[in-house]
């Protein structure tokens, strides 16, 4: 097999960039080590920025977004039973929207097969080959054969757990990472959301997140240990927290429902430097991993391959060379501020093993400050909707 760009990995990363690179006459070839339905169906993040629905917007694939995602104008912080609204299209003109990253799939993937674009399922094995010449491979095993995928440059668009990142030398790459004592239990009900907003909410018994994925489900979150097997959280108790750590002053009440899907997910910071090699590119979350409180995991990754699909035309048009040598360095500092927000966030909201009384009248006089300085809140909301270049 043939291709100009060979994609590993057939997340929104991935699939996205190979709808890019059609709409500017490139070729590509995707390769997943999942089913189709196993890409369509798994629970991700919801929450795009503005700028990434402009880009789905232009590549041609946002008709059922526009259909189906929910605008939201601001975010609800929650803290000592008081409430506050961020107004963020009232502070920076720009808006968020509620779209589930399995529906951003589901759509790329149409989009996709229906331009006759190439997707291989199922593939495993994957190797790549000859990086630091002009001619690299993906070597891949499908439909029980051994095969080989010849191109011009390697997508590396995997996940974190990928095989990609690990293709670069160690001697050539450095990491830059952090644990966080805590993790996130998320679970999906089937009963409408609470709250016509998104509300992060920080209490003595640990952070909590009401969101949605549509009218009729509600995505929430809970703060755990994240050695706490999903066993010890029967769904009595799950409710009885969300209703503890979101309950409010003024009656607020939080509704209940069926839990469809729960799962317990770990915390880290995550950078490698460069995100290039040779003719690799990593993209996503296999070169980066950010804390959730942000909401930014998706949308940097959509970042990446917006950049990356206008450097890749260019030097096919051209071949210029330089937006592709300045491609990691171009992603990177979005991704140091994403980094930046996302940390940031998560202390303002969490309470960390060993937190004493005088970090807890901290965090809550940060949390006072945002809701009575509109420099601080403007601030906030501009990381949150994210910043339109970097």
């Amino acid at each position: 097999m043939r291709t100009q760009v060979g994609i590993v990995g057939a997340g929104p990363a991935g699939l996205l960039l190979s709808h890019l690179l059609h709409l500017e006459g490139v070729d590509s070839v995707v390769l997943e080590a999942r089913s189709r339905d196993h890409v369509e169906q798994r629970v991700r993040a919801g929450v795009l920025e503005q700028g990434t629905v402009e880009l789905l917007e232009a590549a041609g694939v946002a008709g059922r977004l526009r259909r189906q995602g929910m605008v939201h104008h601001g975010i609800e912080l929650r803290s000592a039973g008081r409430r506050h609204r961020v107004p963020l299209t009232d502070l920076t003109g720009r808006s968020i929207t509620i779209y589930g990253q399995q529906e951003v799939v589901k759509d790329l993937i149409q989009a996709r097969l229906e331009a006759g674009g190439q997707i291989l399922f199922e593939v495993s094995d994957v190797h790549l080959e000859g990086l630091d010449g002009d001619r690299p491979a993906i070597r891949f095993r499908a439909a029980g054969q051994d095969q080989e995928l010849a191109c011009d440059v390697v997508a590396g668009c995997d996940g974190f757990h990928g095989v990609c990142r690990d293709a670069v030398p160690e001697s050539a790459r450095a990491v830059f990472e952090r644990a966080y004592p805590f993790a996130w239990l998320g679970v999906l009900a089937a009963v409408a959301p609470s709250s016509e907003e998104i509300v992060y909410a920080a209490s003595d018994r640990g952070f909590a997140l009401h969101s949605m994925r549509s009218p009729e489900l509600t995505r929430l979150y809970l703060q755990v240990d994240p050695d706490e097997p999903i066993e010890s959280w029967p769904d009595g108790r799950i409710w009885e927290e969300l209703q503890a750590r979101l309950a409010t002053d003024d009656g607020w009440a939080l509704e209940e429902g069926p839990i469809l899907d729960k799962g317990i997910t770990g915390m880290r910071s995550f950078v490698v430097e460069p995100m290039r090699h040779g003719r690799l590119f990593l993209a996503g979350d296999a070169a980066h991993i950010v804390p959730p409180t942000g909401a930014k995991g998706m949308n940097l990754a959509v970042a990446d391959v917006r950049v990356l699909a206008e450097a890749l035309a260019s030097w096919y048009r051209t071949g210029a060379t330089g937006p592709l040598e300045a491609w990691s360095a171009t992603c990177l500092r979005r991704v140091w501020r994403a980094q930046d927000f996302s940390t940031w966030m998560t202390g303002l909201l969490h309470r960390a093993p060993g937190d004493d009384a005088f970090q807890r009248r901290v965090q809550q006089a940060r949390l006072d400050y945002l809701a009575t300085s509109e420099a601080a809140a403007r601030s906030l909301a501009e990381n949150y909707v994210g910043l339109e270049r970097v």
